[in-house]
């Protein structure tokens, strides 16, 4: 897909091909992404049950792919009915910035989950005590303060470069990478401040959590081996979705910048995939999700026989 940025206005030309889906198809999984993730964070919040830290937590990211997807999806979709697609260069770098700032609330959202799982499998006797409430607020700010750092020390460069053509991004969507390619200038260093900054960022992270689960596995192995099998278990689904989000991250920023025409669809992990599985993941396999969601279709059944 190629998108034409035409200042002060951005235009896109996209080309989908074969590995596209349909406009219903797109609008299918848009719809699936809302509803899958507002239905856990309203069941989270309607189920008393849940009230619990690591499911905080849970909604939270569900919130935050509920964003991160309507970024680009809905544009992508209405993108479909027009030959010649176009956004405002305005309205591409607010893509951009809200991407990255929700991008870097994710990440920390998910060490925050980690943080949860260790405290659950290694001090369950202080578990509450660890993760209280104070404690996943503070988890969720540093989030959001992570992450509009993350997207303005970037933005301030790129606002800083001479745009004067060609105007095409070879991409479904607005980002740091393409659209530094557009500067008049030599934009080298604008390009190793994005790999420095999303590259380290996401490559950095990604091993941090990766060594957590070891930390997690071994502490739990030495405790007693037998219960290594459940500590995989309770650590799958994280796991699961940390692989999903970071590994086209990484794609993307850590080695800059995207010439392969491959690079373009690997957004498709994080805006839509990913997204579209958490409330699977998560949910679907949580025996506790389960069975509020039998408490929550007992309580309308009640309410309609009344």
């Amino acid at each position: 897909m190629k998108v034409e940025v035409e200042l002060p206005f951005v235009h896109t030309t996209c080309s989908f091909g074969h590995m596209t889906l349909g406009f219903k198809d797109k609008a299918n999984l848009y719809v699936g992404i809302i509803l899958g993730n507002i239905f856990t964070v309203f069941l989270v919040i309607a189920d008393s049950h849940l009230h619990s830290p690591m499911y905080f937590l849970l909604a939270n990211l569900s919130l935050i792919d509920v964003g991160l997807s309507s970024t680009t999806v809905p544009k992508i979709i209405s993108d479909l009915l027009y030959e010649y697609k176009a956004i405002s260069f305005q309205s591409c770098m607010a893509q951009i910035c809200f991407i990255h700032t929700v991008g870097g609330v994710e990440m920390v959202l998910l060490m925050a989950m980690a943080f949860d799982r260790y405290a659950a499998i290694c001090k369950p006797l202080h578990y509450l005590t660890i993760m209280n409430s104070k404690r996943c607020i503070l988890f969720v700010a540093i989030g959001w303060a992570t992450g509009v750092i993350h997207a303005m020390s970037q933005f301030s460069f790129v606002m800083n470069l001479p745009f004067c053509g060609p105007n095409t991004i070879d991409s479904f969507y607005c980002d740091f990478p393409r659209v530094i390619q557009l500067a008049c200038s030599d934009a080298a260093k604008f390009e190793f401040v994005v790999a420095a900054n999303s590259g380290f960022m996401s490559m950095g992270t990604f091993f941090l959590l990766l060594l957590s689960y070891v930390f997690i596995l071994v502490t739990v192995w030495k405790r007693s081996s037998g219960d290594l099998s459940k500590a995989l278990v309770t650590l799958s689904a994280h796991i699961t979705v940390v692989v999903l989000f970071f590994t086209p991250c990484m794609f993307l920023y850590v080695w800059p910048f995207p010439r392969s025409s491959v690079d373009k669809y690997l957004f498709i992990a994080d805006f839509a995939v990913t997204p579209a599985l958490n409330p699977v993941i998560y949910t679907l396999r949580n025996k506790a999700i389960q069975i509020a969601m039998k408490r929550l279709s007992k309580q309308k059944y009640y309410v309609r026989c009344c």
